[in-house]
């Protein structure tokens, strides 16, 4: 983990967003503590909402494609000063060092992109507010009960192992089974190489 904080101010400061609520897919349901979206929704982006850290170049250019997407007003010389500032180790984003080359060829590729189409993004089923006061357990219990008698997908396991890494616990088959109300053998059936690679990053950030 690095030793640095992260400076959030810089980017409220600038009035630079780096997180968005859905906004033309609709919730199921609306409740107190947050939206359900029985389909899930690909539109939720909630960067730097917990303690992990940007580790690999793939996140990196991720993270940097997102931010462009989430403000179409920067011009060229705006989105390489932020690349610039997330990717100074000081600024408390990244863990590795960028070289001013490979700098370079990051801003390149996600100019590359079609700015106009989302970013890659997980599904999403279950959307905490901000603030709501609810416990990790609380959180995963609402989780458990949101899936019901519903097949098990990876969009629960997703909500439910990004609940576990924002409180700081580690990820672990058997903690996700029972927090979801099921089996080892289930949690493993329904869960992706990439999930399972997730995985490992958020414990890796811990």
């Amino acid at each position: 983990m690095s030793q640095y904080e992260r400076k959030l101010e810089h980017l409220n400061k600038n009035r630079i967003i780096y997180r968005r609520d859905p906004i033309k897919d609709k919730p199921t349901t609306v409740f107190e503590w947050g939206n359900y979206y029985e389909s899930g929704t690909h539109e939720c982006y909630t960067l730097f909402n917990s303690k992990a850290k940007i580790n690999t170049y793939r996140s990196l250019k991720w993270h940097l494609y997102v931010l462009w997407y989430l403000n179409p007003q920067f011009d060229q010389d705006q989105f390489n000063n932020l690349a610039k500032f997330l990717c100074n180790k000081s600024s408390g984003f990244i863990t590795f060092d960028v070289s001013e080359q490979l700098l370079d060829n990051i801003t390149y590729e996600v100019s590359c992109q079609d700015l106009e189409r989302p970013p890659p993004n997980k599904l999403r089923k279950i959307i905490f507010k901000d603030h709501t006061g609810l416990s990790m357990k609380q959180k995963l219990s609402i989780v458990g009960a949101m899936i019901g008698k519903q097949k098990l997908t990876e969009s629960e396991i997703y909500d439910a192992m990004l609940i576990m890494h924002d409180s700081c616990t580690k990820i672990t088959i058997s903690k996700l089974a029972d927090y979801l109300g099921c089996s080892t053998r289930t949690i493993h059936r329904n869960m992706g190489m990439e999930l399972k690679k997730e995985k490992e990053l958020l414990n890796q950030s811990l």
